[in-house]
């Protein structure tokens, strides 16, 4: 595998990997901010039923998060990340509450964009480990310089797909317990309120000690560092 394009200190394929995850995900400061927006959209939005105040704060925190970015002249893209999520959210609600739904109706609507991309993102990424052509790999290839080398060493093949279904498993999860909940309560299978509620919980207090558990385990499989980037002539 190549090493043209990739820093001289990434030695190993678990630091090639390691350094592309942690631009990918933006490390701590980048999945704060795209959580910190989100979370007081649906944190607001859920105890006041009011579309306008969750909005108008969760964006006016975005912008503050915006304007440090670019005082700092650092990368934007994971407040706008967060925007543009907050933006399809508003959109479901809009049309719910333009259908004339009621507030549980909306809050329903609110969850279901989350849902239906966590939906298609499993079973893309999932595939793609089924397949043997891991997610992962090609972040490895976007920094050795050649996006398929990677795939001619089992051993790199076998250490990206255990890294992609960990960077996936959060959202299967999230997907299998949370559809449910949505489905019944739209059909009022279960009480609106309380699939609201359950939703809510669910996002709030279960997702994001999954994604830290699947980075985690992510870190501790990158710790090892023990598969060298091959170079060629």
């Amino acid at each position: 595998m190549t090493t043209e394009s990739a820093p001289a200190s990434l030695a190993t394929v678990e630091a090639v990997v390691r350094k592309q995850l942690t631009d990918a995900l933006g490390g701590r400061r980048g999945m704060l901010e795209a959580a910190v927006p989100t979370v007081l959209f649906t944190a607001l939005f859920l105890s006041t039923r009011d579309l306008r105040i969750a909005l108008v704060a969760s964006v006016v925190a975005a912008v503050i998060l915006l304007v440090v970015r670019l005082v700092q002249r650092s990368t934007p893209q994971f407040v706008l990340n967060a925007l543009v999520g907050i933006a399809i959210g508003w959109f479901f609600v809009h049309l719910s509450q333009r259908s004339g739904g009621s507030a549980d109706d909306q809050a329903l609507a609110f969850f279901l964009p989350g849902i239906i991309y966590s939906a298609g993102y499993s079973v893309v990424v999932g595939f793609s480990c089924l397949v043997r052509w891991p997610l992962v790999g090609f972040m490895l290839g976007s920094v050795t310089g050649d996006p398929t080398a990677w795939h001619h060493d089992r051993q790199i093949v076998k250490l990206c797909t255990r890294l992609t279904w960990l960077l996936v498993l959060p959202g299967m999860i999230g997907v299998l317990l949370q559809g449910p909940v949505w489905l019944a309560g739209h059909t009022e299978a279960l009480d609106p309120k309380t699939a609201v509620v359950v939703l809510a919980g669910l996002r709030l207090g279960l997702g994001w000690p999954l994604r830290i558990g699947a980075l985690s385990a992510m870190v501790w499989l990158l710790a090892r560092n023990h598969t060298p980037v091959e170079e060629t002539a």
